[in-house]
C-alpha cells in the first residue's frame, strides 16, 4: 500500500465522517437517512465531475490499493475505460441517493447496494478512506433495520429538540 503525508487529513476527515455518519445513523436514524443521501448525491457528482473532466485522476487508486486484484483491474480494463466504470458508478451512487430520498422499497434495495459498494471499494485502501468505507457501511445496515426511518420522505419530523419524533 501507498501512504503519503499528503492523505493524512484526507484520512483522518474521511475517518471524521464515516463516524459521524454511523453515530447518526443509530441516534437518529432519519437524520442519518438524510446524511447518506447528501453522502451518495455528493460522491455521484465528484465522480462524474472528475471523471469528464479528469479520469485519468482515477489511475492513481492503482497505487493506493491493498489488494493486488484490484492495482491489476485499474491499471489494465479500467484504465481503458474509464469513463465508462465511472460514470457507471456514479450513476449508481445517484441512484442509492434518489431511492434513500423516495423511502420504503426503494430506500431498502438502495441501502443495499450502497453496503455493497461500501464494503467493495475498501480494498482501494487509502484511497477509499479505509476503514471509513467499513464504517460507514455499519451505517447503512442500520438503516436498513430501522423501519420507521426508512418510510416517508426523510426530512419530514428528522429531529425535533434534539429527540426523536416518537419522544418529541
Amino acid at each position: 500500500m501507498y501512504w503519503s503525508t499528503e492523505y493524512t487529513m484526507l484520512h483522518i476527515s474521511a475517518l471524521f465522517v464515516a463516524l459521524v455518519l454511523v453515530l447518526t445513523a443509530y441516534l437518529w436514524p432519519r437524520l442519518g437517512r438524510v446524511a447518506y443521501v447528501a453522502l451518495f448525491a455528493w460522491a455521484a457528482w465528484v465522480n462524474w465531475h472528475t471523471a469528464t473532466r479528469a479520469p485519468k485522476l482515477y489511475l492513481d487508486y492503482g497505487d493506493l490499493a491493498v489488494s493486488g486484484l484490484y492495482v491489476e483491474f485499474i491499471r489494465g480494463f479500467f484504465a481503458s475505460h474509464i469513463m465508462l466504470i465511472v460514470g457507471a458508478i456514479a450513476a449508481c451512487q445517484a441512484l442509492i441517493a434518489a431511492g434513500l430520498l423516495w423511502g420504503g422499497d426503494l430506500a431498502r434495495a438502495a441501502l443495499v447496494g450502497a453496503t455493497i459498494f461500501l464494503i467493495a471499494i475498501a480494498p482501494l485502501g487509502v484511497g477509499s478512506g479505509f476503514p471509513a468505507s467499513l464504517i460507514m457501511a455499519l451505517g447503512t445496515v442500520r438503516l436498513l433495520f430501522a423501519r420507521d426511518a426508512l418510510e416517508g420522505r426523510p426530512w419530514s419530523n428528522v429531529v425535533r429538540w434534539g429527540r426523536h419524533p416518537r419522544h418529541a
